[in-house]
């Protein structure tokens, strides 16, 4: 799942629709992306994962943000050419060594919603890390019962169950749950864990030193635990194997990501994003800008200008990714 952790540009018409158990919880039109395609009026489309901003004139220029990718995201008003106040929603995010600034400015001014969504939804985001991440030593065992997050269901509950994840082993209550695998210590609650099925790569049974042993493997981008759980007996074993397997398909096929947010203004939404009866969008790279270069996050580093022989003027030397020609290029002919 890439879709909250990656930064995107211009992807295909494909990757812009929602995955499993993405949803669509606002929308915005006449929406521009200031920083990367001013002028061009666009659609701001909030998901419980990420935001996607699309040009509506020509879709296959777009937007991506995961909001795992997100450093900090605020609200500014700010005057527009025309004189006119109007909101802009100012995110900076980090995406493989890099940081990007994206300035989304709010074309109509007679519109009185502005940005409260995309900031609420990340709020929700950030606070539900627990459906999404492997929290260790984590409080969420009160008087040996587990504290159940909202929708989540406890299938079944096992006693003695020895965690082989270090060298002594530790005895046990092992939970599985619709959204997750829990064990924690009988002798100190706060030794625990908690591993929700989307960061599993694979669950097996393996022969170990302590005899047959249930063998949970996350993903890389988690941190790649290996877990051994120790149940007796065998057949205890293999029961709670194949429902925690029956568990996880589900959840593939429904996952739950935490997220949830409500708010007061109710336009309707698609669950399908629908990109203006655009029957064709092709994914032709060719055609395509590569922009994303113009995004780079400043900072405080400021180039020195230089005299252009292309401008006949003294200009800022461009970002290592981009030339005055293309940048000149981006510059409306009429």
């Amino acid at each position: 799942m890439w879709q909250d952790n990656e930064v995107r540009f211009d992807v295909s018409y494909a990757h812009m629709q929602l995955q499993l158990g993405e949803f669509t919880v606002d929308k915005l039109d006449l929406i521009e992306d200031t920083k990367g395609n001013a002028g061009d009026n666009g659609r701001l489309i909030v998901t419980n994962l990420r935001i996607i901003w699309h040009s509506l004139i020509l879709p296959r220029i777009n937007l991506s943000i995961g909001y795992n990718t997100f450093i900090t995201v605020n609200i500014k008003t700010i005057h527009s050419l025309q004189g006119k106040h109007t909101q802009a929603l100012y995110i900076l995010a980090s995406f493989r060594s890099c940081r990007y600034e994206f300035i989304f400015t709010n074309q109509d001014s007679k519109s009185t919603r502005h940005y409260t969504s995309v900031i609420g939804v990340y709020r929700a985001y950030i606070s539900s890390r627990i459906y999404r991440e492997i929290k260790l030593r984590s409080g969420i065992i009160n008087n040996k019962q587990l504290t159940l997050l909202p929708q989540e269901i406890v299938h079944s509950t096992l006693q003695d169950v020895w965690n082989l994840s270090l060298e002594q082993g530790n005895v046990g209550i092992f939970i599985v749950t619709n959204i997750r695998l829990v064990w924690f210590a009988d002798m100190n609650n706060q030794f625990n864990i908690s591993i929700p099925y989307l960061v599993i790569a694979s669950i097996t049974i393996k022969n170990s030193k302590f005899g047959p042993t249930l063998v949970i493997a996350s993903t890389e981008s988690s941190g790649g635990y290996i877990l051994g759980f120790q149940i007796n007996p065998i057949q205890k074993l293999h029961i709670a194997y194949k429902e925690i397997l029956t568990l996880s398909n589900i959840f593939k096929k429904f996952p739950i990501f935490g997220v949830d947010y409500t708010f007061e203004h109710r336009a309707p939404l698609q669950q399908q994003l629908n990109i203006e009866q655009h029957s064709e969008i092709q994914d032709n790279e060719s055609e395509i800008s590569n922009v994303f270069g113009y995004y780079f996050s400043e900072g405080s580093n400021q180039r020195k200008p230089n005299f252009s022989t292309y401008l006949g003027l003294a200009v800022e030397e461009p970002r290592e990714t981009s030339t005055l020609q293309s940048l000149w290029e981006l510059v409306p002919q009429t």
